[in-house]
């Protein structure tokens, strides 16, 4: 398989260092680019399409494949692989942390660092566990998603975005959306938003920095808080922002935070 052509893998930079960059759901490697603009001076910086999503052929994507998030983690390892990547510093937004997780939990040799942006274990509530949604929440989101997923998507995306002051963002997350294919949409939604990665936490050993935003519909500050108490030696900020997106929303803030956390632990 063709990792590199099947993702659109884009590599920017020539650090000694290797970055690799996973955008959450819907969204693309644009999402990253004032990262990419920041990081690619001092490091190899490498962004690619998750499956399904941005510029990956629809022809190629395999439901068989990808019935829950350890399909998606496999294609990181394949990329990591087909590159000869190794020492990776994994920055991972939204479902892309836990992807991340995973498959540090299948390959703890590939990566050196993990970042997970907004990331969630669980969105279903649980007993004490809280996720931020019931689950006829998810069901009745997935229904309406599925029936419509372009109104679906003008509807949410902004949301999800936040910073109203700032339509031009909730703008570009709806654009976002709405370029992915509705019936791959659909499908990832359900695998994403019913999935339940919490026992998995505790079997990641790559260093981990969780970063999670003062509001956010999506991955409620509990669930970042649930992640850092559960993922050993894991470090927790919260940042001075709003919104699921902070690498587009803020991105300065959240620069600042995975370079203070890169230099000093």
């Amino acid at each position: 398989m063709n990792y590199r052509k099947l993702h659109s893998v884009t590599v920017s930079g020539s650090g000694e260092r290797t970055m690799l960059m996973s955008h959450g759901f819907g969204c693309g490697q644009a999402m990253f680019r004032y990262l990419v603009a920041a990081f690619s001076p001092h490091y190899r910086v490498i962004t690619y399409d998750i499956a399904g999503m941005g510029n990956y052929p629809i022809e190629c994507f395999s439901r068989a494949s990808h019935q829950d998030l350890n399909g998606y983690a496999k294609d990181v390892i394949g990329i990591c692989e087909e590159l000869g990547l190794s020492d990776v510093i994994h920055i991972g937004h939204s479902v892309s942390a836990m992807i991340a997780g995973l498959a540090s939990i299948q390959r703890p040799d590939l990566f050196s660092q993990l970042v997970m942006i907004g990331p969630s274990a669980c969105y279903i509530n649980d007993g004490d566990y809280y996720g931020g949604f019931t689950r006829e929440d998810i069901e009745e989101l997935l229904e309406v998603l599925g029936e419509n997923y372009i109104s679906w998507s003008k509807s949410m995306a902004p949301s999800i975005m936040g910073n109203a002051e700032q339509p031009a963002l909730g703008e570009e997350l709806t654009a976002s959306f709405c370029s992915m294919n509705p019936e791959i949409a659909s499908f990832f939604a359900r695998v994403t938003f019913t999935a339940d990665n919490r026992e998995d936490l505790s079997r990641i050993t790559t260093p981990t920095l969780i970063l999670q935003t003062e509001e956010d519909i999506i991955a409620p500050r509990q669930v970042g808080e649930y992640i850092h108490k559960h993922i050993s030696g894991s470090k927790f900020v919260l940042l001075d922002a709003r919104g699921h997106c902070p690498n587009i929303s803020a991105p300065e803030v959240t620069i600042a935070a995975i370079k203070s956390y890169l230099e000093h632990g």
